[in-house]
């Protein structure tokens, strides 16, 4: 956490969290552009920015793309803004939300560090004693890539011929498309007027995938949402309470009670 203060106390460093807040997934060249900075100390500063946590990246080919991350300013939301007078960290509460925005560009980027291994984590990605714990989600497949996925969801079952496992490669990396929005899902969701409704199956079906990487005792888990705009505004407010509830469960085994449990869509 210090390595968070650290980086956020420099002004340059703050300018780049806006710009990606503004516009997430910047190229090195994109951020470099209108600063009146030279490209080497951008580029000093996104790595003090991710070595913090607080930018994420996903490589598209040969571009580099750059995320702001929301998950450490969650963690120092949670550690103080409860125990201290909120106005006091009024500052650091619009910081959280706005880092919690929906994404501009077409895919929602979230990077945490869980104290598990691979194989622990892997299993907690899919396994149902697992998942309906953390998520209050269950599936049903083989998660062999290209196999069928069915979505069991606090009592609503959902099943389409898109739904499929997309990449499954054991305690690195597992893909797979979202759920399909049945009349059944809507029906459950109540805070989604009609309007939205009709929005989320016009879309493309939109894909999740997470990303694991061994990194000393600890493992870095990368979840990366892909899919139109109405999608990722639930997304990018459901992802993060999800992961807080797995790496709470793996770490402690329970889930904290003020983490409720939610489906991306909500």
């Amino acid at each position: 956490m210090d390595d968070v203060f650290r980086a956020l106390a420099d002004p340059s460093r703050r300018a780049l969290l806006d710009r990606l807040n503004a516009r997430s997934g910047q190229t090195l060249r994109e951020l470099c552009a209108g600063l009146d900075m030279a490209r080497q100390s951008v580029s000093k500063h996104l790595a003090v920015l991710e070595a913090a946590n607080l930018v994420s990246t996903v490589w598209r080919g040969r571009e580099k793309l750059h995320y702001v991350n929301a998950e450490p300013i969650n963690a120092i939301a949670e550690r103080w803004i409860d125990q201290y007078d909120r106005a006091r960290v009024h500052a650091l509460a619009d910081l959280k939300t706005a880092l919690e925005a929906p994404v501009s560009r077409p895919e929602f980027v979230y990077t945490t560090y869980i104290n598990t291994t691979p194989e622990r984590l892997w299993q907690a990605l899919t396994d149902p004693a697992f998942t309906k714990r953390y998520w209050g989600v269950t599936f049903d497949t083989d998660w062999a890539k290209g196999s069928g996925m069915t979505w069991n969801e606090r009592g609503i079952t959902m099943t389409d011929p898109d739904q499929v496992v997309l990449e499954s490669n054991p305690y690195t990396r597992l893909a797979y498309t979202w759920h399909t929005f049945t009349p059944e899902w809507a029906d459950r969701n109540q805070t989604f007027d009609d309007e939205k409704i009709a929005k989320l199956r016009e879309e493309p079906r939109s894909t999740v995938a997470f990303d694991l990487e061994q990194r000393g005792a600890v493992v870095k888990l990368t979840v990366t949402h892909e899919g139109a705009e109405t999608v990722l505004e639930g997304v990018s407010e459901g992802w993060p309470v999800i992961v807080a509830s797995l790496k709470s469960l793996l770490e402690t085994g329970a889930v904290p009670a003020s983490v409720p449990r939610r489906e991306c869509g909500d």
